[in-house]
């Protein structure tokens, strides 16, 4: 399929978040906490990268809070770095300092001795714009963390962190226009169902 019909689908699914009500967001969020607080894949993860919800996501904020309470290792991406096209995963601490990306979204003020590299990671949990069944995902099209995971495809068997794509369910469609550089996820997680497409280490 098309450029055309990838921006086209992104720009429907975008205002389908967008179009959640706070207190749907709200309870939306309790759901996801629901679906993974307890599953093996993030009780055995140290190292878990998180992200601030925006243009509608579905917030994984009490997640993150549980795995904090819980000893983890937390993360966010960072992109006001350079390269600027490069993201990159820095830890957050109690007293963490903050600046507003390019995009006008909030993340830690770059520290490079609290970064880690992709691959260290036990679990990412990302947003996304749409997914379908075969865990294929459609971001919002900078190609972030499709570049940042791009050795999942000339190194497959040494796959490093899985990669959990997060959303409501009104992201999801019977099947996403793909492209090469596209990186599949190892699972799917929602407010009303749990899709893993690959076995926890």
């Amino acid at each position: 399929m098309t450029g055309d019909t990838r921006t086209s689908l992104r720009r429907r699914l975008r205002q389908a978040r967008r179009a959640l009500s706070p207190a749907q967001q709200h309870q939306a969020s309790r759901k996801l906490y629901r679906q993974l607080a307890q599953h093996p894949l993030f009780l055995r993860s140290r190292h878990i990268a998180f992200y601030l919800a925006n243009d509608g996501e579905i917030d994984p904020a009490l997640l993150m809070a549980h795995a904090r309470q819980l000893g983890k290792q937390c993360y966010l991406p960072v992109i006001s770095g350079w390269p600027a096209d490069r993201m990159h995963f820095q830890q957050i601490l109690p007293g963490q300092h903050w600046v507003t990306n390019r995009f006008g979204i909030r993340e830690p003020r770059v520290c490079r001795s609290r970064q880690v590299r992709p691959w260290r990671l036990s679990m990412v949990l990302m947003p996304l714009v749409g997914f379908d069944t075969e865990g294929n995902r459609l971001g919002m099209g900078g190609g972030f963390y499709d570049r940042t995971f791009a050795y999942r495809r000339w190194r497959p068997r040494w796959r490093g962190a899985k990669l959990v794509g997060l959303a409501h369910s009104c992201q999801k469609v019977s099947a996403l226009p793909i492209a090469s550089w596209d990186i599949p996820l190892d699972g799917i997680i929602s407010d009303t169902e749990r899709l893993i497409f690959s076995v926890p280490r």
